[in-house]
């Protein structure tokens, strides 16, 4: 069944999980935190049963920076992987991950952003962070972030921390 499933971001485990204060998602930088010892961290932490959801999810983020030491300690956990735990590595440069990783893995390509989305994505930034910029700002951002929510957040922040963030000032500073 390939039914898409969209959160009712309503319940108690969406609204932990939007607010980054879910136990049972855990993040990880693998740019700051790519060696064995921090994936040693997320394997012992991966035996422990969830305890709000039905499953503890992992995401490394950045995957491709993993040290050859980190990897090797995780094939193991993604060869035979808890019942109740889901790994996701996320990259850009999935030639940089081993082979064997790779193998162990479900390979899911997500295309580029579109500008629409962008542009939502930065409207719910500015509505939740209370910013002051005009939705025309935020649509000139989109359209010089190379597509990239990522990229269109980050410049978004250095936009409203230099305090200008009129249209002509947010042109003037990425056009």
């Amino acid at each position: 069944d390939n039914k898409e499933v969209e959160p009712c971001n309503d319940c108690k485990n969406c609204k932990s999980i939007d607010t980054s204060s879910s136990i049972d998602i855990v993040e990880m930088d693998a740019a700051s935190n790519r060696g064995i010892d921090e994936i040693r961290k997320i394997i012992q932490e991966s035996t422990f049963a969830p305890m709000g959801n039905r499953y503890r999810v992992f995401i490394i983020d950045e995957a491709h920076m993993i040290t050859n030491d980190g990897f090797n300690a995780l094939l193991k956990t993604l060869e035979e992987p808890p019942a109740r735990v889901i790994f996701i590595l996320a990259t850009t440069n999935l030639e940089k991950v081993p082979k064997t990783i790779v193998s162990r893995c479900v390979l899911i390509q997500f295309g580029s952003a579109q500008v629409e989305e962008i542009v939502q994505m930065l409207k719910r930034i500015k509505i939740g962070e209370k910013l002051s910029i005009s939705n025309e700002a935020l649509i000139i951002i989109a359209k010089h972030c190379d597509l990239s929510f990522r990229d269109g957040a980050k410049i978004l922040e250095e936009i409203v921390l230099s305090g200008n963030t009129d249209e002509v000032s947010v042109l003037n500073r990425i056009g």
